[in-house]
């Protein structure tokens, strides 16, 4: 494999890497200069043969070096600074414009390390953008770089997609694997910090599923009246990857719902903890109760005191005391048995 496919910096224009692909071999790695004669159309593309273009945003030149050279639609410039970052693909003249919610390519279950990826789709050419490294699209560069054949630019989407849905099922399992140790706790009444981790991994999920998800309106509208220039193969391909996601992301519903059934037993075992701390405490200040009124009684300074001239008063107070004192744990101990 050449070195040179695998840099993951970009140059002065902001491509991070672009490839040449004929319908027949594998990508070839092509640098700046030959994508400009190729957008200039000093050297023009055959009808078989299509670009993908991958930029950097952090880059400051990249916006204009695509305004200046690229034939994008403005649709696809005024989804770069749009607020809203919903995954979603839409249907803009004759041109796909793709925003894809990933995570980053060293993701570690923290809802700050997602971020989102900007696509424009047409025949000749693909061209994606993004500011922070993420996996689907390394998943797919790796790909390029090994081989991998493509036959059009929808194919190359395509991919992305169900390159994304492995990314999840790989989130969802690691998750399981969490729920499956807190749950191996929680039954073995060592919850520990556990418990805690349950809340950010089901706030994480939520998030997950809520920029991830595709907007079915969207969808719905591309797989009804797609581009003239996408083949049937490529439609029923897309809806298939699309399908693909919509598993993943039940599956990811699914596990937020067991994860609420465990945080609720989580916490129906922490308030049986709590009452049984609550009631050892109540029957303690329950038996405790007659010696602290004896004592309070006993240690007025007033006249009238019983037993105060008696030789044998302190020990007739004790059974005393005692006595009411094993009335009352009999009491308590009969009510729990009871309860």
């Amino acid at each position: 494999m050449n070195k040179e496919h695998l840099q993951y910096g970009s140059d002065q224009s902001g491509l991070i890497c672009g490839y040449l692909f004929t319908g027949e071999d594998a990508g070839k790695a092509v640098r700046t200069t030959e994508v400009l004669h190729y957008l200039n159309q000093s050297q023009k593309l055959e009808p078989s043969h299509f670009l993908w273009l991958h930029f950097n945003l952090a880059n400051a030149s990249t916006e204009r070096w695509l305004r200046e050279n690229s034939q994008s639609p403005e649709e696809f410039y005024e989804t770069l600074h749009q607020g809203s970052r919903s995954t979603r693909i839409e249907h803009a003249d004759q041109h796909l414009i793709a925003v894809i919610n990933d995570v980053l390519h060293d993701f570690s279950f923290d809802p700050s390390e997602m971020a989102t990826l900007w696509l424009h789709v047409s025949h000749g050419i693909m061209i994606s953008a993004r500011r922070k490294p993420l996996k689907s699209v390394d998943h797919l560069r790796n790909a390029v770089n090994t081989g991998e054949i493509f036959h059009s630019t929808m194919e190359l989407l395509t991919h992305l997609l169900r390159d994304q849905a492995d990314v999840l099922t790989g989130i969802v399992r690691d998750a399981t694997t969490k729920i499956d140790e807190v749950e191996d706790h929680l039954l073995a009444e060592r919850l520990s910090r556990k418990r805690a981790n349950l809340g950010e991994l089901r706030r994480l999920l939520v998030r997950l599923q809520r920029l991830l998800a595709p907007e079915p309106a969207a969808l719905f509208r591309l797989l009804q009246k797609p581009p003239a220039w996408m083949a049937d193969n490529d439609v029923h391909e897309l809806r298939q990857s699309t399908e693909e996601f919509s598993v993943v992301l039940s599956d990811m519903a699914s596990l937020q719902e067991r994860i609420r059934l465990l945080q609720e037993e989580v916490a129906a075992h922490v308030g049986e903890q709590n009452n049984r701390s609550l009631f050892v405490l109540t029957i303690v200040t329950v038996l405790a109760l007659p010696i602290n009124i004896t004592t309070g009684l006993m240690g007025m300074n007033v006249g009238g005191i019983p037993w105060a001239q008696n030789d044998n008063g302190f020990w007739i107070i004790v059974v005393l005391v005692s006595l009411i004192t094993a009335i009352c744990a009999w009491v308590a101990h009969h009510f729990k048995n009871k309860d």
